[in-house]
């Protein structure tokens, strides 16, 4: 089985994409470069599927390979659970820009930090 080089590349720029947009400090683009990824996936799984006619019962193959319809069952439901995903982060990611007015994600408090800050906020 041979993997066309065109459809190869694109698979692999778009998954280099995804990785560079999850290594932003910017929600939306962290979000954005999941989606990316996830596409690239699928089109790998696309890849593994073999072509010909429609595995459907009743109608003869004469002699012709079948479809493998796996490939095309995970991709329909790799599409599903991406949209419900990316829908619940993009509203997690709204939620957060209301309450901070900032796109950006914040440094971590070292553990030190987070001790005073916890220490701060109870004398108040």
């Amino acid at each position: 089985m041979t993997t066309n080089l065109v459809l190869a590349v694109t698979i692999g720029g778009l998954f280099a994409a995804g990785v560079y947009l999850m290594l932003s400090r910017n929600l939306i683009r962290v979000i954005l470069g999941f989606l990316l990824a996830g596409h690239s996936i699928n089109l790998l799984l696309l890849t593994t599927g073999v072509g010909g006619v429609p595995p459907i019962v009743g109608e003869a193959a004469n002699g012709e390979q079948m479809a493998d319809p796996i490939p095309q069952a995970l991709i329909l439901t790799s599409i599903v659970i991406s949209l419900a995903v990316s829908t619940f982060l993009f509203a997690m990611a709204y939620r957060n820009f209301r309450n901070t007015q900032d796109p950006e994600i914040e440094d971590e408090l070292e553990p030190d930090e987070f001790a005073d800050a916890e220490a701060g906020a109870g004398e108040e």
